[in-house]
């Protein structure tokens, strides 16, 4: 089954309730870039009339790990995921709609093709940027992802 921007946001609203109902939406997604927005409004705010930190860290993280999520059942083998760790920072009020987006699929494919090849454990770091409509990034965040190719018995 393909992994598409439906297909995500269906996943969303069953196995991970606070992105969906906080409008947390996949816009696009392809081999190498995943595009995601969410618009700031009274249920993801914060008490400074911005978006919450938290929601923020939801959209990010699903523009980097739905790459992953796509690229592991490209492969064909079992491998797990895991964020091992994460940073973020916050350079300007996020309101209105911001859009994350995520290009580095092909640093997915590098980690992959390795822990397939060495059955270790690899780290992939991935960049997930937020801009606002007026073009001004807002957030920037860091997730590294652990992938691990399962034993099979």
């Amino acid at each position: 089954m393909k992994v598409t921007p439906r297909k995500l946001n269906t996943f969303l609203m069953f196995k991970l309730p606070a992105a969906y109902f906080t409008g947390v939406r996949t816009k696009y997604l392809d081999a190498n870039k995943c595009v995601v927005t969410v618009k700031h409004r009274w249920i993801n705010q914060n008490p400074f009339k911005s978006m919450f930190w938290a929601v923020q860290g939801m959209a990010a993280e699903l523009t980097t790990g739905a790459l992953v999520m796509m690229k592991i059942r490209e492969s064909g083998h079992k491998i797990s995921m895991l964020v091992a760790n994460n940073n973020a920072s916050f350079t300007k009020k996020a309101t209105g709609r911001i859009t994350f987006e995520c290009n580095e699929g092909h640093l997915i494919d590098e980690a992959i093709s390795k822990a397939i090849e060495t059955g270790e454990g690899q780290i992939v770091s991935l960049h997930s940027k937020g801009i606002n409509s007026e073009g001004i990034e807002v957030s920037s965040f860091n997730f590294e992802w652990t992938l691990k190719v399962k034993a099979r018995y």
